[in-house]
């Protein structure tokens, strides 16, 4: 009998599996009439969890999931193939809870604060190892690319598409703009910082990314 995982931490703390797989609410405690299967995937997402908090995607393995949930790889491999797509579901619900979508009525604004959740989300250890990790995976695992761009990246964008339209709306921005260049600018440089390390993710980032942003955008060359 797998142990409860409803022992998760915060909602979107790394340490929550999240509403995953229609499993019930961020650190619920399952009801007494939930099936058997249910919580066997809630106790393996929260392993899978613990363990890439303390070790990462690399260090984690099918058998450590197993014996951490109280399951047979059986029943692991049964729902993931694969630990990459284990590892994707694990982590992408607790980390898209924690994006904001600012609605502060200025596109500026908007801007740095969306950028700034992320920053503030990657910048925690694991958060950023784990999520280096899968976008490495990504590229070696053909079978995760296609739940990694509808799950993960096109959510993202269409969820910051919002506050373009609404910045269209007001005015301040042009009704033709590029609005997915525009977004390719405001993540690309960071996620070339969040894999290569070379210069940090902080305020001056943030706010040196979106000044030169506001100025496209200003100029209609956006």
């Amino acid at each position: 009998m797998p142990r409860d995982a409803a022992t998760a931490g915060r909602p979107g703390d790394l340490r929550s599996p999240g509403d995953l797989r229609n499993t019930g609410s961020p650190g619920s405690l399952p009801g007494r009439g939930r099936p058997p299967s249910d919580r066997t995937e809630r106790a393996i997402l929260q392993a899978t969890t613990e363990l890439l908090a303390e070790r990462g995607l690399t260090g984690l393995t099918m058998e450590e999931v197993a014996a951490r949930a109280h399951v047979s790889k059986a029943s692991v491999y049964r729902r993931w193939p694969s630990k990459g797509r284990l590892a994707f579901d694990a982590f992408m619900g607790a980390f898209l809870a924690r994006q904001p979508l600012p609605d502060t009525g200025s596109l500026r604004a908007d801007l740095a604060a969306a950028l700034r959740g992320w920053v503030d989300t990657v910048r925690e250890p694991a958060t950023g190892r784990t999520l280096k990790g899968l976008i490495a995976e990504v590229q070696r695992d053909p079978e995760l690319a296609p739940p990694w761009r509808e799950r993960f990246t096109l959510p993202v964008r269409s969820q910051h598409l919002t506050i373009l339209e609404r910045a269209i709306s007001r005015g301040e921005l042009a009704p033709d703009a590029d609005t997915d260049l525009l977004l390719d600018l405001l993540y690309g440089p960071a996620y070339h910082r969040l894999l290569h390390g070379h210069l940090p993710l902080d305020d001056r980032f943030v706010n040196g990314l979106v000044a030169a942003i506001m100025a496209a955008v200003e100029a209609r060359t956006i």
